[in-house]
């Protein structure tokens, strides 16, 4: 793609307000991982005190935020995403349904098999953490006019260029999230949180939901219960 296919004039007339509810998976190790340093609750919890003050500040927030929510903005990784340049700051993905969201992280987790050498043979396994978030606030969705337009650039699979140019300028006039079309399970929407403000977590209980993960060169697979998705790589 050397041309552009969008314009910053679709911003005119093109920014509303919108809500949706968005489905989050993260890896389920923060605990575990402290559990097998600490033998009492109380050594657990001064453990986790002092990871917390050697972390990256959290966001500035009017209103606290479950820290399921404010997480990803506290950090800048080095990889990019299709929305974020490597090395700038966290955004919140998430999506409308399970299945989507559990795709997302198919992807990225079968992304670091093939990123690892060590890992060219046999399953990696992983407990991922499912949860639910309300998302509202000034939005664009690239799924509806004008933005629908340019959908061949907003859905490539690996070229990040114009997703992440309409995100650094959607930031720059305001706008606190993307709404935007699944390109690891197509037709399902998806979001993109530029303001952790637009975000505030789900808390009952059927949302919050723990999935196991293989992984391997070849395919990826996501168990709950009854529940099971593989994507063939």
């Amino acid at each position: 793609m050397s041309e552009a296919v969008w314009s910053p004039d679709w911003f005119v007339g093109g920014v509303f307000p919108k809500a949706m509810k968005a489905w989050r998976g993260v890896e389920a190790q923060h605990v575990v991982s402290t559990m097998r340093l600490v033998d009492t609750r109380d050594e657990q919890d001064v453990l986790e005190s002092l990871l917390e003050s050697s972390k990256p500040l959290a966001p500035a927030m009017k209103v606290p935020k479950h820290f399921l929510i404010y997480t990803p903005f506290r950090y800048r990784p080095r990889h990019p995403s299709r929305f974020r340049k490597g090395g700038t700051l966290g955004l919140w993905y998430g999506a409308e349904d399970l299945h989507a969201a559990c795709a997302e992280v198919a992807y990225w987790r079968h992304r670091f098999v093939l990123d690892s050498a060590g890992l060219t043979k046999g399953d990696v396994m992983t407990e991922h953490t499912f949860f639910q978030a309300s998302v509202d606030g000034s939005a664009i969705d690239l799924m509806a006019p004008p933005w629908v337009s340019a959908h061949a650039a907003w859905t490539h699979g690996s070229d990040y260029t114009y997703t992440q140019a309409v995100a650094e300028e959607a930031a720059e006039r305001g706008v606190q999230w993307i709404s935007y079309e699944s390109v690891r399970a197509p037709g399902r929407r998806c979001a993109a949180v530029l303001d952790v403000a637009a975000l505030d977590i789900v808390a009952n209980g059927t949302t919050q939901q723990t999935w196991r993960c293989k992984a391997n060169r070849n395919a990826v697979m996501m168990v709950r219960d009854q529940d099971c998705f593989v994507w063939d790589f």
